[in-house]
């Protein structure tokens, strides 16, 4: 059903009832729907995470803007987009819910039990690192405190850097190739990752004492942030290459093809290692580290939720260092 302020597009707001009346235990069931709505990326998409219908999340929405006064975003067969409007109260609504949630931690803090959000973003292809603390950490959230909703978001470093930012994920847990003003960094641990060909590739079957640098540098390597960032070991200099990838599958996707080399996660070749694919050149010598932190909106006061989060990683981390587990 179309609400009745779509068709006048971004209009002024009107006088409404949010200018007289303070936002009650409805307006905040109608601006929790609109955050989701808008974090899981329109209408039909919700529908899982709310556990309600399409019409009703519908009619909660033109609700909330009727009640706003402005319209807040577009739905249909163009797709789902926030207005100027929409993109303003999505902010404001992240403003709301932090705050309350810090109100609510405050007092089940004096109370000594733990309630609130936990939305950790956390950069994909790294549950087969058996240095990585996260699944023991969540492990550890949930034994201590079970009441804590956890949401785990796995996707990009850049995505991961500005949800944290602007506060739609409460921390993240990323590889650090250059830190940003916008964030404190917590280290957790170390990830290597090796200088990586493939079986259709020339070096693949080359005698480990004919591999030297200067035949290896005539490979093509794939610009990759593990070639770029200022942890690194070897001292080899490639030529220009025509090949860039983002994500570590992107850069596997490549050299498979046989016609590039380039880094990757030691933890992540284990299973190419295994089937013949793909082999490290020279893993003694040639590879990167690169360090993963957790991290926080800079200045941003840590809540107990994210201390007990913190000091679970750290500690599962130390405990790893200790006692390292198998790939």
């Amino acid at each position: 059903m179309e609400s009745p302020l779509s068709k006048f597009g971004n209009t002024s707001p009107v006088k409404s009832d949010i200018n007289q009346q303070n936002i009650g235990v409805a307006d905040l069931k109608l601006l929790r729907v609109f955050k989701t709505v808008v974090e899981a990326g329109g209408f039909t998409a919700a529908c899982n995470e709310l556990n309600i219908g399409l019409a009703a999340i519908s009619k909660q929405i033109s609700d909330l803007e009727i009640r706003f006064g402005m319209k807040l975003c577009t739905r249909g067969r163009e797709g789902f987009y926030l207005t100027e409007h929409g993109k303003v109260a999505y902010l404001a609504c992240l403003d709301l819910f932090s705050s309350i949630n810090q109100f609510r931690d405050t007092l089940n803090h004096a109370r000594h039990e733990m309630f609130g959000e936990l939305n950790i973003g956390i950069i994909d292809n790294t549950i087969t690192d058996s240095q990585s603390p996260v699944v023991w950490a969540l492990s550890e959230i949930h034994r201590q405190a079970p009441k804590v909703s956890v949401r785990l978001h796995a996707t990009q470093l850049e995505e991961i850097e500005r949800g944290v930012i602007d506060g739609r994920f409460t921390c993240g847990i990323i590889p650090v190739y250059q830190e940003k003003s916008d964030l404190d960094y917590f280290f957790l641990y170390n990830e290597i990752a090796y200088l990586c060909c493939s079986d259709r590739h020339e070096l693949f079957s080359v005698a480990p004492e004919a591999l030297t640098n200067e035949r290896i540098e005539r490979a093509s390597l794939i610009k990759h942030f593990y070639t770029n960032h200022g942890h690194q070991n070897p001292s080899l200099h490639f030529s220009p290459s025509n090949a860039v990838a983002v994500q570590v599958e992107a850069v596997t996707m490549l050299i498979l093809t046989g016609n590039y080399v380039g880094f990757l996660p030691a933890h992540y070749i284990s299973r190419f290692v295994r089937e013949g694919k793909i082999k490290a050149i020279k893993p003694e010598s040639i590879y990167v580290t690169t360090p993963f932190n957790l991290v926080v909106k800079r200045g941003a006061a840590l809540n107990s939720v994210v201390k007990l989060f913190l000091d679970a990683l750290k500690n599962t981390s130390a405990a790893l260092l200790d006692h390292p587990r198998a790939e």
